[in-house]
């Protein structure tokens, strides 16, 4: 550590922040609000010319704010390995406490599927208030197009110099980094903060993307594009060898397929594609076995005898999805129903339960939701954000290796760990 300290000469007239805060995005604005509520000056430094640029675009810009787990061991599991650590950090500040943070400040929040938290506005902007009020009322100060360089800490009365890029620097007792990962790098998020880290001692994991969408090579998918599945299950196939299922919503696009389910599981498909080809078997239909679905077929069939086979089948799946079906399955939706012979009937029942997708590849930084990889977790103390290795140093965001799930995990990331590190830097 004694390399790393480094004495910085500056003049003693030149303001000694309490605080700073480097990167405006939700971690940092909440981290900035706390501290300075507290009594602290704080300085809130931002690379773009705005606050909370990815904020209001999370959630397709309803901004997906928590995930209503109350309890916070029930929360933590979501967090795989990282809840162990968490749990000081969410016992201070966790699920319920956001919410009242919210709702104290006229954000009032609706719960939707899976537990996800959104404001009843449907504005990410409520949210971007609320945080932008606190800045203003205990007197933040904001700089916005400030493009940090580098901290080098020292041991004068100040303990950090913060460096610029127009060769002007900053010093402060306490330094929060809350830059953010590399996901999404329209939004500010490029990983400078991951450099800056490393150069003070700190282990980082390797840095790569997760809940990133699916690229397919399938051509057919294109046609489908917007067209939403509410509940369907993917079966993950590695060299043709099932691996692993998911259930839930899916959304195709232009590319392929997003959604929830999409994102959740994109990590693991990233895996299997390390080393297999990956393909995946949609169940569009899943509340049904094979057998069911046959008989449910027939009773249409017999029903609406005199009707096309392709208007029979939209009244069991979604109408988009019809000739897609009919083209992979090889069959004339012109068939009037009650020609339809048993073998027809066998292969569009198979089909409906096993649509064949092939994945090429996952879609990078400027599709993903959150970075994977961060800082390691066993060099930051969870009671307050503070680094373990360089006193002072604050941690927070998706800057920390935390792998989570779509649904509001990761705001509540932000909302924790800058509540807490706003209360002790």
């Amino acid at each position: 550590m004694t390399k790393l300290i480094k004495k910085i000469k500056e003049s003693k007239d030149k303001k000694v922040w309490d605080v700073v805060v480097l990167g405006g995005g939700p971690a940092g604005m909440m981290t900035a609000a706390t501290a300075a509520a507290r009594g602290k000056q704080v300085l809130l430094l931002e690379k773009n010319n705005s606050l909370g640029k990815k904020l209001l675009i999370t959630g397709g810009g309803r901004c997906n704010v928590t995930n209503n787990k109350p309890v916070v061991r029930e929360m933590l599991k979501n967090y795989q390995t990282a809840g162990k650590f968490l749990f000081s950090t969410f016992d201070q500040h966790g699920v319920t406490e956001t919410i009242e943070w919210f709702t104290n400040r006229a954000v009032s929040l609706k719960e939707e599927n899976s537990g996800r938290m959104f404001p009843v506005s449907d504005l990410a902007q409520s949210i971007w208030d609320a945080l932008y009020k606190d800045l203003q009322k205990f007197n933040v100060e904001i700089r916005t197009r400030q493009t940090v360089t580098g901290i080098i800490y020292g041991d004068d009365e100040h303990k950090f110099t913060i460096q610029l890029s127009n060769k002007n620097s900053i010093l402060a007792h306490s330094c929060v980094v809350a830059t953010g990962g590399t996901s999404r790098p329209e939004t500010g998020s490029t990983g400078e903060g991951f450099s800056w880290l490393a150069s003070l001692g700190h282990t980082i994991r390797t840095n790569d993307y997760a809940l990133v969408p699916i690229a397919l090579k399938d051509e057919w998918v294109k046609s489908l594009g917007g067209v939403s599945l509410e509940k369907v299950k993917l079966t993950l196939l590695a060299d043709d060898k099932k691996h692993s299922v998911y259930t839930g919503k899916l959304l195709f696009t232009h590319f392929g397929i997003s959604g929830p389910m999409i994102l959740n599981m994109s990590r693991t498909v990233g895996d299997v594609l390390q080393h297999s080809t990956a393909t995946l078997a949609l169940d569009i239909i899943p509340e049904l076995d094979a057998g069911a679905l046959r008989i449910k077929l027939q009773e249409l069939l017999v029903t609406e005898s005199n009707r096309k086979l392709k208007n029979v089948l939209a009244k069991l799946i979604p109408s988009a999805l019809v000739t897609p079906l009919l083209t992979l399955a090889k069959i004339d939706g012109e068939t009037l129903s009650h020609s339809v012979r048993s073998a027809v009937r066998t292969s569009l029942v198979a089909r409906m339960k096993s649509i064949v997708l092939t994945v090429d590849h996952l879609l990078g930084a400027e599709k993903a939701i959150i970075t994977d990889g961060g800082v390691a977790l066993t060099e930051i103390d969870f009671k307050t954000m503070e680094s373990r290795l360089v006193p002072g140093l604050y941690i927070v965001g998706d800057l920390l290796d935390i792998n989570r799930p779509s649904g509001g995990y990761s705001l509540q990331i932000c909302w924790s760990t800058g509540y807490v590190a706003g209360m002790y830097a």
